[in-house]
């Protein structure tokens, strides 16, 4: 690791190469790199491109992070948002995981903020192609039917908001 970390310039690119880029970094120096089935490969949707996996997991699908919100600005960014979005949800061989916060905190002096994160622009015509829409806990119990009533999960979240908010005070 030391031997690797001294071809960069800094600690904070090496790290950077590291999370990004394993393939081409977590090999033994001495031999062919060995890969056994339980690995884990954290790779940007640039890097991707040409790949695939057997399970894939997309993270953080909104709108504002994918599209990125800077890339709307021209219709030719628009569309290499889009472009890669594709790139994205076809690396995966068996399973595809696609993940959308279901909202957003935002620390603010005046005390802490919430907003609800809309899902991808890209995804949204396509949601009902899903196999299973989940709310995340695991318990929802729904096999392949798509679960659409968030109202539950935001009366649940409040409930915990409520409880809890009595526990800190400045």
């Amino acid at each position: 690791l030391q031997i690797s970390a001294e071809s960069y310039t800094s600690r904070s690119r090496f790290l950077t190469e590291l999370t990004l880029e394993p393939p081409a970094s977590t090999g033994d120096l001495a031999d062919e790199p060995h890969k056994d089935d339980d690995s884990l490969t954290l790779s940007t949707v640039h890097s991707a491109k040409g790949m695939e996996w057997g399970a894939v997991h997309i993270i953080h699908a909104a709108d504002g992070n994918f599209p990125a919100d800077m890339s709307l600005s021209t219709t030719e960014g628009l569309e290499e948002e889009r472009r890669l979005m594709y790139v994205a949800l076809t690396r995966a061989r068996d399973v595809l995981n696609v993940y959308v916060p279901l909202r957003y905190h935002h620390k603010r002096q005046s005390g802490d903020r919430h907003s609800y994160a809309p899902i991808s622009r890209f995804l949204a015509p396509v949601r009902s192609l899903f196999d299973e829409v989940s709310d995340g806990t695991g318990a929802d119990g729904h096999d392949g039917e798509p679960v659409l009533d968030v109202s539950a999960k935001v009366s649940v979240a409040d409930e915990v908001d409520t409880i809890t908010s009595g526990l800190w005070s400045l």
